[in-house]
């Protein structure tokens, strides 16, 4: 279901986009005040199909039916896991203990929306997740049918993959066929990140969450690849990686330029215009770099808008701030999440104060 993201790379690349990482759904939602009840039907019923196919890692190991190459994958899986306790200090509650045969391509879709004029996110509010600037379904037709609804009120949407989702420790995430990639480091990085939502999460404030957790990510799955291939193939996906890196960076520019032009005002029709122009240079730019994987021409045909934008600044905001503060620390993991458990007596607005302001 690549098509459907908003990003079209080579397969397993998405991964490290950031784009794709795993939302906190709470699929037990029936106290939910907010939203309709065929909503929360459709989420309990998938959830407890969920619950009731889950598989411990061990059984699916001593499974003949189960091939080889799956289980070299969850082998590499519980490899992650213990590595994330015992090297990451990652909360042992984040789940992957237990597997799920799909019978889909992903776990599930979700639909964001933004102001077309201003860096605004539509939200969705839930308990213990709080405000969300996403609404997930596990039927793409569910997902596309919510997109619509939004389009017709005005936003910019998109709906993309979800590539791994975090209960937060209510109960125990499997890991699921779709996320059983090829390469160990694309493994750990799925892992690592949903664990992270398990150690720090505060509820209602997405952007510290998601790039908190894209932080530990990036740190996490790189220390586990230079552990189990030393600094050699730790390069080499460095290496491999350039090319995503240098594509990222041209996306958050851009959405740095739209932010910038809306937080400066002007009239609907000015702001627009300033957009369409924006949005222009940044599909030249995409077609002037020199590429070997990424098509350029297929993406600069997509219909980019600031649901694209913002979504990257969602996941990848404070990279300045998170290293400072890893640093400040001496690279001690432990450290480190309780230093960020340390700003839930901040404000959302204070917290995103601080990862803007490293950021400049």
């Amino acid at each position: 279901m690549q098509s459907d993201s908003t990003h079209l790379l080579p397969n397993g690349k998405n991964r490290r986009l950031g784009f794709f990482s795993g939302i906190p759904v709470l699929f037990f939602l029936f106290f939910s005040g907010q939203g309709c009840i065929p909503y929360l039907f459709h989420l309990g019923k998938e959830q407890a199909k969920i619950l009731l196919q889950r598989k411990a890692i061990q059984e699916v190991l001593a499974d003949p039916e189960v091939s080889e190459s799956t289980k070299i994958k969850l082998k590499e899986v519980e490899k992650i896991r213990e590595f994330g306790i015992q090297e990451l200090a990652l909360s042992p509650e984040g789940g992957f203990k237990s597997f799920v045969q799909l019978d889909r391509s992903a776990i599930g879709w979700h639909v964001s929306a933004c102001h077309p004029l201003r860096f605004e996110s539509y939200t969705w509010w839930f308990p213990i997740a709080g405000t969300v600037p996403y609404k997930g379904y596990f039927s793409l037709e569910k997902a596309k049918e919510e997109e619509q609804s939004l389009k017709d009120q005005g936003f910019d949407t998109r709906i993309r993959i979800t590539a791994g989702y975090s209960t937060l420790g209510w109960f125990e995430d499997p890991l699921f066929s779709s996320q059983l990639y090829e390469d160990p480091g694309d493994l750990a990085s799925i892992v690592i990140h949903e664990m992270a939502h398990a150690t720090v999460y505060f509820p209602g404030d997405s952007l510290f969450n998601e790039s908190y957790a894209s932080f530990v990510e990036d740190v996490g799955s790189d220390e586990y690849v230079l552990k189990i291939g030393g600094p050699k193939l730790l390069e080499e996906r460095k290496r491999s990686e350039e090319e995503t890196k240098l594509y990222k960076n041209i996306i958050i520019e851009t959405a740095n330029l739209l932010k910038a032009t809306y937080t400066e005002g002007g009239t609907e029709d000015t702001l627009r215009k300033k957009k369409t122009e924006i949005i222009s240079n940044f599909r030249r730019k995409l077609l002037q770099t020199k590429w070997t994987k990424i098509n350029s021409k297929k993406l600069a045909e997509r219909n980019w808008n600031n649901e694209d934008f913002i979504g990257m600044l969602r996941y990848n905001s404070g990279t300045g701030y998170f290293t400072k503060r890893f640093l400040e620390v001496g690279k001690d993991f432990g450290k480190f999440h309780e230093e960020m458990r340390k700003l839930k007596e901040k404000s959302a607005e204070e917290r995103k104060a601080l990862l803007e302001f490293q950021q400049e």
